[in-house]
């Protein structure tokens, strides 16, 4: 039984490994498991070493113990948007039923396990490119909820527990939040962006390197030499460059605002600036974008060593990216194509990355998102998009 568990863990992700499964092994032979609650603490203490994977374990525990049911990913996420889709009926009947295309009366007459399964129905019917319009239940449309079905009213997922067995413990899913497609919170965005600093040293020595005055002093043999050195100082510069404008960002507000405050408390030197779809002559220091522009060329200025990181959909018509006074926006008119822009801005600042809140496996769909790949190293704006981007940042030129 245990050994069928710790391979089911591995089939699903879980990055178990033998010498862990050899100690949990350990824990049994010594009779300090008694029962099945005793197996569920003790064995995701010591089979588990993040807690991004937690949630993992709890569907597989609750699925090889009690034969809870274990959707496979996309399955999982088409019920996840369904149940968000129910959640924006209840509140708005009128404007889902418009949005689907469907009579208001007609859906009015099913059950909320009959809406669930239409909803579900009509999201399944999506597996293919999308080409935009108002049917079309994910960002390419004008529907509420984007391709990830995050919503950020944060609907739960199984129920509460009444009692507290290990397997329904196991079902709360307490550990969602934390695992690898939840949604970002602070906390998981600082997580993986711990490693981006550039720290040099700084101003006078007046620290004692304790380690190199004990081996100076021991060298000496103990005659005391304090060493001193100077203070380490996070010289670490940040652009921060959003798409905050037009429909198709909508779903995705609440993860780039969460980065936003972020950025802003954590890093000392960080400029923000946001953009529409995408950037051609101007940046804009105010989200209006129309009173403090930041000249493309005038970035030329910035230290290379910069870190940029843009944040956006990157999906938009070609023309927006590709031609000449491409912008919708009169006043963003420019003589060159943004394309060339971001190219710019891609050789100026050796350093930078894009971030897309729109899943990788939609990324082929759109033309626009293609192309923006092929000039920045693209990631997912997801934990483990995250500390991809970040490892990206610090790798050296």
């Amino acid at each position: 039984m245990f050994v069928d568990f710790f391979y089911k863990l591995r089939d699903h992700g879980v990055p178990v490994n033998p010498t862990a499964f050899l100690t949990l092994h350990k824990a049994l032979g010594r009779g300090l498991i008694h029962s099945l609650e005793d197996f569920y603490t003790a064995s995701r203490s010591i089979l588990v070493k993040s807690e991004r994977y937690f949630d993992l374990f709890d569907q597989v525990f609750a699925h090889h113990f009690e034969g809870a049911e274990l959707p496979e990913g996309e399955a999982f996420e088409i019920s996840e948007m369904a149940k968000v889709l129910l959640e924006q009926w209840l509140k708005d009947p009128l404007s889902i039923s418009k949005m689907l295309g469907v009579d208001e009366s007609a859906l009015s007459k099913l059950s909320p396990e009959e809406l669930i399964e239409y909803f579900k129905d009509r999201l399944k019917e999506q597996t293919e490119a999308h080409h935009g319009g108002s049917k079309w239940i994910g960002t390419g449309g004008t529907s509420p909820v984007g391709h990830s079905g995050y919503h950020p009213g944060g609907m739960r997922v199984g129920g509460m527990s009444r009692n507290k067995s290990a397997v329904k413990v196991a079902m709360e899913r307490r550990y969602k939040d934390y695992s690898r497609s939840g949604p970002l919170t602070e906390n998981l965005i600082g997580e993986a962006l711990k490693r981006l600093r550039h720290l040099s040293p700084e101003g006078p020595k007046d620290r004692i390197n304790i380690d190199e005055t004990l081996y100076q002093t021991m060298k000496n043999a103990g005659e005391i030499e304090i060493v001193f050195e100077r203070s380490l100082k996070d010289r670490l510069k940040v652009i921060l460059a959003i798409d905050n404008g037009g429909w198709s960002m909508d779903p995705y507000i609440p993860v780039v605002q969460t980065l936003f405050n972020y950025a802003k408390a954590q890093f000392k030197d960080v400029k923000t600036y946001f953009f529409h779809n995408t950037i051609y002559d101007n940046l804009w220091e105010d989200p209006a974008r129309y009173k403090k522009p930041q000249k493309v060329d005038g970035l030329i200025r910035f230290d290379p060593q910069t870190r940029v990181i843009l944040v956006g959909d990157a999906s938009m018509a070609p023309y927006e990216l590709m031609a000449t006074d491409g912008s919708i926006h009169l006043e963003e008119r420019s003589t060159r194509p943004s394309i060339e822009r971001l190219k710019f801005i891609a050789h100026t600042f050796p350093h930078s990355v894009w971030l897309n809140p729109v899943p990788s496996r939609l990324w082929g769909y759109t033309r626009t998102i293609s192309a923006i790949a092929q000039i920045f190293p693209m990631f997912e704006l997801t934990l483990d998009g995250l500390e991809k981007a970040v490892a990206c940042l610090m790798a050296k030129r």
